[in-house]
This record gives C-alpha cells, sequence and structure tokens, in this order.
C-alpha cells in the first residue's frame, strides 16, 4: 500500500451513485482489508452517501464530493463505476501515481480497439494503458489479475457464457475430435437493474413489469467480449460460431444464460456432469449443481455466487449449460471486489462472504 501507516486498502469509487457503485459501497464497507475514502459524483458532491442511499445509514456516510484526479492519487486502487470512456481519460495519471484501476464499465475490456470504437462510438484515448490492462476474469485469468496495474472487469453477459463455456472448451482444446458442433447458442436473461440507475421509457414499471423483452437481436456490445474470452481467454482451437441473445425480464436482479450446444457422438461419450464439477471444484464462487438440480436466479441474488447447472442428452445430441448470477454482484461490483482481493494478494473471499438472499 502507498502508506505503510494505513492498515487498511485505501479505496476511491468513481460514479458511487448508481447500481454498481451502490453495491461497491455495500460490499467494502463489510471488507475486513479495505477503507472506503472517497466517494465521487458529478451531481450529488456534498452529500453523504447514506443520505442518497438509505440503506447505508450506519453503514457508509462518506460524502461525495467532485472527482478529483490529485485526490484520486491518495488511493491505493479506485473503481470506475461509470460510463464507458471515462476511466479511460483518468487511467494513465493514476497508473503513474502509483494507484491501481479497476473499470466497471468497458474501457479496458476489449483489446481489439477497432472494436471498441465499432460498439462503444468512442476512441480509444490510452490505447498504451489498454495492451498492459487485465481482463478481470478470476476463475480463467487469477495469475494475470495479481500483477495488473490496471483491470477491464467483465460485462455481466460474458461472465455466465465464458464461465459457463469454459470446461466444454478446455476439453474441446485437449482433443484433436470434435465434442461439439460449431454452433454455440446463448440466450441470455437480465433484470431490469442491468441497465443502470437512469429515467428511460422502457424501464419505467408499466412498461418492464408484466412484459418480456429480446433485445440487441442484431448485435450486442457484449458479443465481441464474449468471443474474444472463448477465442483468446480460452484459446478455443475449434471452428465455431456464436449466436447471442439477450432478453430484459421483469425482475430487479438476476441473470440466467442458456448455453446450448450440439453433442458429437466423441462428446456424447463424456460425463460432462463430472467434466464441470472437477473443472470448478476449487473455485469459491462458482457452484456447480448437483446433477438433476437446475439453477434459479434467487439462488445468486445479492451474492457473488455463480451457479452452474449441466444437462446432457445423448439421446439427441444435446448438451445444455445454465448459468445464473446476481447481474449487479458476480456480474458487476461482486467481481471486481474479487479481482481487487486478488490483485492485492488478499482472500478472495473477503468482503464477499454473502449468503444469497431468499425470498
Amino acid at each position: 500500500m502507498k502508506n505503510s501507516t494505513h492498515s487498511h486498502i485505501q479505496v476511491g469509487i468513481v460514479g458511487g451513485t448508481g447500481y454498481t457503485g451502490v453495491e461497491l459501497i455495500r460490499l467494502l464497507s463489510n471488507h475486513p482489508n479495505a477503507k472506503i475514502t472517497l466517494l465521487t459524483s458529478r451531481t450529488e458532491a456534498g452529500k453523504a452517501a447514506s443520505e442518497i442511499f438509505p440503506s447505508l445509514r450506519g453503514v457508509c456516510d462518506v460524502a461525495f464530493s467532485d472527482a478529483d484526479i490529485e485526490a484520486l492519487k491518495s488511493c491505493d486502487v479506485v473503481f470506475f463505476a461509470t460510463p464507458h470512456g471515462v476511466a479511460m481519460k483518468a487511467a494513465r495519471e493514476l497508473v503513474a501515481s502509483g494507484t491501481k484501476v479497476i473499470d466497471l464499465a468497458a474501457d479496458f475490456r476489449l483489446q481489439d480497439l477497432a472494436e471498441f470504437e465499432k460498439w462503444y462510438g468512442l476512441a480509444h484515448e490510452c490505447p498504451d494503458i489498454m495492451a498492459k490492462a487485465v481482463y478481470g476474469l478470476p476463475e480463467v485469468n487469477r495469475a494475470a489479475i495479481a500483477k495488473a496495474d490496471v483491470v477491464g472487469n467483465p460485462g455481466c453477459y460474458p461472465t455466465t457464457a465464458i464461465l459457463g463455456l469454459k470446461p466444454v472448451i478446455d476439453s474441446q482444446n485437449t482433443q484433436d475430435e470434435a465434442l461439439i458442433d460449431k454452433r454455440i447458442i446463448i440466450d441470455a436473461k437480465s433484470g431490469i437493474s442491468g441497465a443502470g440507475r437512469s429515467a428511460k421509457l422502457n424501464l419505467i414499471f408499466s412498461e418492464s413489469s408484466d412484459n418480456f423483452s429480446a433485445y440487441g437481436v442484431a448485435g450486442h456490445r457484449h458479443l465481441p467480449e464474449i468471443r474474444q474470452g472463448v477465442e483468446t481467454l480460452l484459446q478455443s482451437k475449434f471452428a465455431h460460431h456464436i449466436r447471442f441473445v439477450p432478453h430484459l425480464v421483469p425482475m430487479i436482479r438476476g441473470m440466467y444464460s442458456t448455453i446450448h450446444l450440439g453433442l458429437t457422438d466423441a462428446g456424447c461419450a463424456l460425463d460432462w456432469q463430472a467434466i464441470f464439477e472437477k473443472a470448478y471444484a476449487d473455485e469459491q464462487f462458482v457452484d456447480v449443481l448437483p446433477k438433476g438440480l437446475l439453477p434459479e436466479t434467487r439462488m445468486s441474488r445479492a451474492s457473488n455466487f455463480l451457479r452452474i447447472g449441466v444437462h446432457q442428452d445423448n439421446d439427441e445430441g444435446v448438451l445444455t449449460v445454465m448459468a445464473v448470477q446476481d447481474n449487479l454482484v458476480k456480474g458487476a461490483a461482486g467481481q471486481a471486489v474479487q479481482n481487487m482481493n486478488v490483485m492485492f494478494g488478499l482472500d478472495e473471499k473477503a468482503g464477499l462472504n454473502v449468503v444469497a438472499v431468499v425470498p
């Protein structure tokens, strides 16, 4: 840590008034090794966090301030819970000062800068920092995250997709014979909080309640991130085509991704339940459910757990992988805290030992 007199990691959060921002405050306020010292907001400067979110009364009374780069430099780590394009404006100066950066937006996710500009409509402002940034999926990239100065926290959908596919891709990479068909279908659903804390017509109660809709069918910005995860992070060695369709579900929290894979005869000969269980046996936040038990979003609500169910149908030659998570926790703020723990050599569960909320 920068100041050896500090017993805790000094944490700054830029953009702490959105849903991921308040989730960071909730989780970090209970972290044994971290202390929130700086919260910034362009619109709520001067107000205490507990004034904006009464749920934080008696938990966090740090006041929001304007984003000042010099103040941010005093932190050991800064989380950016901001729109795309904000973190990259400050990353170079923060890294030069010895402050680590964890961005919950997309500024440091896509290594292909042309893809970033295409999908997010922004020219990247620090490609040199981007080249050194690490994709923050601990279950795949833990060793690199531990050495990183800048981490791009994964998108919520890609987290379920990449972790749902990892045991399959890893198995395929060890075989010369194809185990699955080329087409990978990802049918994904998210709660409304995934769209952020803002006033949008399609998100008001009378529009979203009692309704179910697809979006991004012609193309979604998380698709190139999923492809990057499969092709680069998991180093897939077989030809494939990914079809990804997200949906908006009338619930506040939760994400459910169902992945359909066609099995070849060689793929049918394997026990995929056992493969998944072995793949994640040592992971603290990925839980492979027993055979026959199917995941539900409430199994993960408000927790950092991603729960996976596996169904193998050899008669039809189909493998179905179902992954659920809280889109605001493992899909965003919880994973960001998990990354911080890895970066600072802490117990990965620190601040994240939260049981799912039922009902």
